[in-house]
């Protein structure tokens, strides 16, 4: 079973499991499908940099940090209210940074060629944004109420 074949089954039994609404609400779908991409790409970097480069510090807090992100995510949007929701987005946010941190670092002391670098170092900074975007919008949204 590839990636596409397995990211298909887990949202169907997530949709089975929650019913449709809940496992694809529209405004967590996007952040939601771009941290579990991020996270999938953190782990595999993991294993090339432990395989190819014998680089196991480094890539251990990357991937504690850039797991957590999604993780976080999906806890978030079970939040008990709107300043619970951006409280717990934050530490996403804060994840989000530490992962920027770590690919940096590893960049910064040459286990990333630069194309690696800019490549994972986009999707971070993406994903740091629409964090930023949401956890500003909650902050707009429950200011006017």
């Amino acid at each position: 079973m590839n990636l596409d074949d397995k990211l298909n089954k887990i949202k169907h039994l997530r949709s089975q499991q929650l019913g449709e609404k809940a496992a694809n609400s529209a405004s967590g779908k996007i952040v939601k499908e771009k941290s579990f991409a991020f996270a999938i790409r953190v782990v595999k970097l993991r294993q090339y940099l432990a395989q190819e480069k014998k680089e196991y510090s480094m890539s251990s807090q990357l991937q504690d940090a850039g797991t957590s992100i999604g993780a976080n995510i999906r806890e978030d949007y079970r939040g008990e209210s709107g300043p619970d929701f951006v409280h717990k987005l934050g530490i996403s946010l804060k994840e989000c940074g530490e992962s920027q941190y770590w690919i940096e670092l590893l960049f910064a002391t040459g286990y990333l060629t630069e194309s690696e670098f800019e490549s994972i170092s986009t999707d971070a900074l993406e994903l740091d944004k629409i964090i930023t975007s949401i956890i500003l919008t909650k902050k707009q949204n429950m200011a006017k109420k």
